[in-house]
């Protein structure tokens, strides 16, 4: 069996369907010789839409299928019927999906498409399967984010956009009848369908971010703060994919903790796959910076937060003006008493929790502040511009 994977930005092409052909046909029928023109207009080609669903939360789909298109509409027919217009292909992707047009020149791809019609499931396919799948594509782009149009931010549940348009469906020939042109041959073809290049970039949209180096502890924590399960092991990088808890607090209130990979020196740099990883910050509202506070790794924890704080504002200077809070993790440890004195010496306005996620001290107290930060920050609507009518 092929294990799933995780996949937050790939580059696809896409394609919408052609409008069907108009027909040239005559109304002939019993004592009706000459009926005059009656060819049907063709049908319109398939849209390609893309739509926020919540139940999605990576691109996996679009990495065994990175060419989709929709179908083209039907011909037009005699007796004035129009051609069945195709169906639209409708594609499902996580919230918080941005969706970038790349530059691009009209050339047909040189790799035949699969079916689009239906997603994959990874968990179904057999070692003979999977050996068909060779040759993925290179998710990444070759030109930068900066140089691409921002299609679609999709932010919220439902919100969709039609990526690319069907063409429209050709006219018949009855179009063209006059005084003059009593028996019209002429018709249409239909329109070909919009296409391009595109790349899909996940940016996880959390209400507060776990940030910190590896094996400082924020797997542990997520999973004692909410119903997550990621993997927890004595090691660094254990967590390469981000993970998203949900909290319950007093009054019924809710909110979402992501728990980001370990970051590393150079992580702006893409060092340690550091942009894979620093993405799924952006939308955070309230960063929290984990840190080992008993060096148990053998740093120190004043020079981690320098270093991480280095990093986000490196990467996006923007994380810099984010609101931010000290967890002091590992306080059951030799030495995080005495670290912990240095370090709110160092850092007096800064709020800070000493916590011990493995003996689950002080988190209770940490979840009833993180909601109280979080509820004080506006809700943002969707932005209406990001559907195309």
């Amino acid at each position: 069996m092929v294990a799933a994977m995780f996949v937050d930005h790939i580059k696809i092409f896409a394609k919408a369907g052609k409008g069907g052909r108009g027909c040239v046909a005559f109304r002939r029928e019993k004592f009706v010789p000459k009926g005059g023109p009656s060819g049907g207009d063709g049908g319109h080609g398939g849209h390609i839409i893309f739509r926020a669903d919540s139940n999605v939360d990576n691109l996996v789909d679009f990495y065994y299928t990175p060419i989709i298109r929709a179908k083209s509409g039907e011909h037009g027919q005699g007796k004035n019927c129009y051609g069945r217009a195709a169906e639209h292909q409708v594609y499902l992707v996580p919230i918080g999906t941005l969706i970038y047009r790349m530059p691009y020149e009209k050339t047909e791809p040189e790799v035949a498409p699969r079916d689009t019609s239906s997603y994959i499931d990874l968990t179904t396919l057999t070692d003979e399967e999977a050996k068909t799948l060779d040759g993925k594509p290179d998710p990444k782009p070759k030109v930068e984010i900066q140089d691409m149009e921002l299609v679609a931010d999709l932010c919220e549940p439902g919100q969709e956009i039609i990526l690319c348009k069907g063409g429209e469906g050709g006219k018949g020939n009855s179009h063209f009848k006059s005084g003059r042109n009593r028996v019209p041959t002429q018709y249409t073809d239909g329109e070909e369908g919009e296409e391009g290049d595109f790349y899909l970039e996940l940016q996880k949209i959390a209400d507060a971010g776990l940030v910190g180096y590896p094996n400082a502890g924020k797997s542990t924590l997520l999973s004692r703060i909410s119903n997550a399960h990621p993997k927890i092991a004595p090691y660094p990088f254990t967590t390469l994919t981000p993970h998203i808890g949900v909290v319950e607090v007093e009054n019924y209130q809710r909110f979402t903790v992501a728990d980001i990979p370990g970051l590393i020196e150079g992580a702006h740099e893409n060092i340690g796959l550091g942009h894979d990883f620093l993405r799924h910050i952006v939308r955070c509202k309230l960063l929290v910076f984990v840190l080992d506070m008993a060096g148990s790794e053998g740093r120190q924890p004043i020079e981690d937060l320098q270093k991480l704080r280095r990093e986000l504002d490196l990467y996006d200077s923007k994380l810099s003006e984010r609101p931010w809070i000290i967890v002091a993790n590992k306080m059951d440890l030799e030495e995080a008493a005495e670290h912990l004195g240095f370090f709110k010496n160092r850092y007096p306005s800064v709020e800070t929790f000493p916590i011990s996620s493995e003996d689950n001290e002080g988190v209770e107290l940490l979840k009833k502040r993180l909601g109280e930060i979080i509820s004080k920050f506006p809700v943002k609507s969707a932005d209406a511009n990001a559907t195309r009518e």
